[in-house]
């Protein structure tokens, strides 16, 4: 370390990286820049020192960035870096010319302390994520004064919100490639909180024990494709364990901020449905306005209760897939989030901008752009969808991977897709008549076959894990109570209280 730090000017070599066309010159400090190579130089040991994340091209003067490049592969490989061997590497590469080896010396005695590396490194990537929002506000002025035709106004606000977005929690610099040690540590974190919650969750809790143990939990960066045909309680389904999310307070589980984008129904429509669930009051009573006095204070208090959850809407029609995404990334850095949930994936448009083909194109443009939003933003994605036609016409109903519209891109982007199946709402619609030259006896006997099975179905749903990428398939009996609108545990027989 040197004992008397010496106060020398050291002009970089070569010139520095242009001023932008403002004239004004960008955000830097060549002098934590000098400092931050000389401690370097001067001390290898110093790097355990320096953010992992200081990356060459945070550096303003480019010249000083490849110095800094050499030197952190010399020293990843155990080598020596100082004067002479990084002045060597720069030999062979060409990269500088005569007077290299005279830079290098100085940045080295000019050194004011090594033990400030750390604050040098620092002020180098604040410098950094400077010049990084001058270039996006000069891209924005230059975009928004040079209007192209296929690139509306909305578009350019979604694209700048990204750049910030990324900006401000990602930084560019947490990209690329991660070493295995940190990888392993979050998921040996992992596997400690699914342990700490009984070995069944480690991911969002969906309100449903069974369905917990088998996922365990809506995963973060995961797009979960939740289907089913039209009558079968998946947008139920996928509110019960949206608001569950919002507002647990079940041991081991934390309350999540949560985005829900109806674009089918409106948000006064899903306000009835979690209030009939919480309040155990039937849902077409509170449309309809058919309630006694207690009925109504019991509906109030309710809402009372449950009104801070961190439960979010979002009911506009026809909404593209990029201001979605928008409105996710501005959630999340304003309120926080850990769960958007999609009702549904065909009535959201493709990106602005962006044209497809066909229908399956822009399904597949869809998909992908839910399965990026998720990894983004490190959240699990529940996006619903619908099935086609093709299961009416099979005796058994229940759903298959095939019977995805679209299936291929939904199939293929998603990382779990779960089906909901209700056989009493086909039993329900599919009374039995008496056939033509059937005699009595045959119709009853069919007649009564079909009321058990009506009678065995009553109240129950399958939510079946048709796809899993990283765990096992199966089904979870669910019991579903229609005028509440709500899902939950099932209770089965060998559960069930003595004398029941």
């Amino acid at each position: 370390m040197v004992d008397s730090p010496k106060d020398i000017t050291v002009t970089p070599f070569p010139n520095v990286a242009a001023s932008p066309q403002s004239g004004e010159t960008p955000p830097h400090n060549l002098q934590a820049e000098q400092n931050l190579l000389g401690a370097l130089l001067f001390d290898n040991d110093a790097f355990e020192r320096i953010d992992t994340q200081l990356r060459p091209d945070h550096f303003y003067d480019p010249v000083h960035g490849q110095i800094y490049e050499a030197m952190v592969r010399m020293i990843s490989r155990g080598q020596l870096a100082n004067t002479v061997t990084v002045k060597a590497f720069f030999d062979s590469n060409h990269n500088l010319e005569d007077g290299a080896e005279a830079y290098l010396t100085d940045l080295t005695e000019g050194v004011i302390s090594v033990s400030g590396i750390g604050d040098y490194a620092e002020i180098i990537h604040d410098n950094f994520l400077r010049r990084e929002l001058v270039r996006i506000s000069d891209t924005v002025s230059y975009d928004a004064r040079h209007a192209e035709l296929d690139k509306p106004a909305i578009l350019q606000i979604e694209s700048a919100e990204q750049y910030l977005f990324s900006l401000a929690e990602n930084d560019t610099s947490e990209q690329g490639l991660k070493g295995l040690e940190g990888i392993l540590t979050s998921t040996v974190q992992m596997a400690e909180h699914a342990r700490r919650n009984g070995g069944a969750l480690s991911g969002v809790s969906t309100g449903l024990s069974r369905l917990n143990e088998l996922l365990g939990g809506l995963h973060r960066s995961d797009l979960i494709i939740l289907a089913g045909r039209p009558g079968m309680g998946k947008t139920a389904l996928a509110t019960n364990i949206a608001f569950h999310a919002a507002s647990t307070r079940r041991t081991g589980e934390e309350p999540v901020g949560v985005a829900f984008f109806s674009l089918e129904m409106a948000a006064e429509q899903l306000g009835t449905r979690i209030l009939a669930e919480r309040s155990n009051i039937d849902s077409d009573a509170i449309r309809k306005g058919k309630l006694d006095s207690q009925s109504f204070d019991a509906l109030v208090s309710t809402s009372q209760q449950i009104a801070h959850a961190q439960f979010y809407i979002d009911d506009t029609p026809a909404l593209s897939v990029s201001q979605l995404a928008s409105r996710a990334r501005r959630l999340k850095r304003t309120k926080g989030l850990g769960l958007i949930v999609v009702d549904y994936l065909q009535l959201l448009q493709a990106q602005i901008g962006v044209r497809t083909e066909n229908r399956v194109q822009e399904i597949s443009n869809i998909s992908r752009s839910l399965k990026g939003l998720a990894k983004e933003l490190d959240v699990p994605v529940l996006a619903l969808s619908q099935l086609s036609r093709a299961v009416e016409q099979r005796e058994d109903k229940r759903p298959n991977l095939s019977d995805l519209r679209e299936s291929g891109s939904i199939e293929q982007d998603a990382d779990v897709v779960i089906f909901v199946y209700r056989e009493e709402y086909y039993l329900s619609k599919g009374e039995p008549e008496q056939k033509e030259n059937e005699t009595a006896d045959k119709f009853n006997e069919r007649y009564d076959l079909w009321r058990q099975r009506l009678e065995k179905a009553n109240g129950k749903a399958e939510v079946i894990v048709a796809k899993q990428r990283h765990g096992p398939t199966g089904v979870v009996n669910v019991s579903f109570e229609g005028r509440l609108t709500k899902f939950q545990d099932l209770a089965l027989p060998d559960h069930l209280p003595e004398g029941f």
